[in-house]
């Protein structure tokens, strides 16, 4: 199933900048795993914020909010999700 899944990070201002470099640091090794396990399909940062645009593929939305809620930033984060289906329109026969 997938998911468009909006995330904007807001680290408090007086968060320590060690730390906020170490949650950084775990948020872009989980990042990078989820997406080669081929469950964080897209990453896109939203132009000019500390935000982004992601596509989950997963079972559905437990194991979807299992994801995001493990996630280092998730504490820090706004998320918005959408569920997406297939557009019959699309010119693709698969999901891509």
């Amino acid at each position: 199933m997938l998911f468009k899944v909006s995330m904007t990070v807001r680290l408090p201002h007086d968060m320590p900048q060690a730390h906020a470099d170490e949650l950084k640091a775990t948020e872009r090794a989980v990042a990078q795993q989820l997406q080669r396990s081929g469950k964080w399909r897209h990453l896109w940062r939203v132009a000019g914020r500390y935000a982004n645009v992601s596509i989950f593929d997963v079972s559905g939305a437990d194991e979807l909010h299992a994801l995001l809620t493990a996630l280092p930033l998730f504490p820090y984060m706004d998320v918005e999700v959408e569920a997406l289906c297939r557009h019959p329109s699309s010119i693709h026969d698969d999901d891509r």
